[in-house]
């Protein structure tokens, strides 16, 4: 039988964050466990040692999770876009009803 090992690929302070994280993940195709200490979960603790929430991923998925996981929790170091900036005229400055 072959068995699927996880890895623990993160710690996040907080339940609510946790299943964000994991739905992004999983939005990427990467199948995700959150693992919290039960007293936490049952009293909602999102502080301390029991508000610590383990995120675990497939092992053979782990080297494709990291990276995701850096830019969810660092939103402001992304890349910028490949678009470039966006570049107005003058004429679109005065007229910002754009044309059918």
């Amino acid at each position: 039988m072959d068995e699927m090992r996880w890895e623990k690929a993160a710690e996040i302070n907080g339940r609510l964050e946790a299943e964000m994280l994991k739905s992004f993940l999983e939005a990427e195709g990467i199948p995700v466990e959150l693992f919290q200490e039960g007293a936490g979960q049952v009293f909602a603790v999102n502080i301390g040692a029991l508000g610590v929430v383990q995120v675990f991923v497939p092992k053979d998925r782990l080297v494709e999770a990291v990276p995701l996981i850096e830019a969810f929790e660092n939103p402001e170091n992304e890349p910028p876009s490949d678009d470039g900036p966006i570049e107005m005229s003058a004429e679109d400055e005065n007229d910002p009803e754009p044309e059918p």
